[in-house]
């Protein structure tokens, strides 16, 4: 299975932002220092999640982001298609072409897993994420480190 930085971090964006728009949009500003990833690449994978209806922009002053569905209608397979990755599992992308234009030996082991995972992520939603623990100390933990740079820069 390859599922590369792009959909680790579309869903870390993603979570992120279901934990901090309770109040008001986001900033990917905000959402880039907080998880560490390039703003740049966060606005080209909101692009992407505005183009698959998951997120709104807000303009103007106070403005950001805020997921256009609430969280536990928005699952982890859905923001990993939305940024056009695959957790397939086949060395053929799940054509069935592995081998001479004919599926390999073990095709149907791989594209099983495939689905296996495919359907774990898709039962997962943004709100069972947040429900854990250890996702709401990550989130404080992030938040607390973000306001001591605010502070030190003040």
């Amino acid at each position: 299975m390859r599922l590369t930085t792009k959909g680790r971090y579309a869903v870390t964006a993603m979570l992120d932002l279901a934990f901090h728009s309770g109040i008001k949009p986001v900033t990917l500003t905000d959402i880039a220092r907080r998880q560490d990833i390039s703003l740049s690449y966060l606005e080209q994978l909101f692009a992407k999640l505005r183009r698959a209806g998951m997120v709104t922009g807000v303009r103007g002053p106070g403005g950001g982001y805020q997921l256009s569905r609430p969280a536990d209608e928005i699952n982890v397979a859905e923001i990993i298609s939305a940024v056009d990755e695959s957790v397939d599992s086949t060395r053929c992308g799940g054509k069935g072409n592995c081998q001479n234009n004919q599926p390999c030996l073990t095709h149907e082991l791989w594209a099983g897993l495939s689905e296996q995972i495919r359907a774990y992520l898709a039962s997962i939603s943004l709100a069972d994420l947040l429900s854990r623990q250890a996702v709401q100390v990550v989130a404080n933990r992030q938040e607390r480190e973000i306001q001591v740079l605010r502070e030190r820069r003040s």
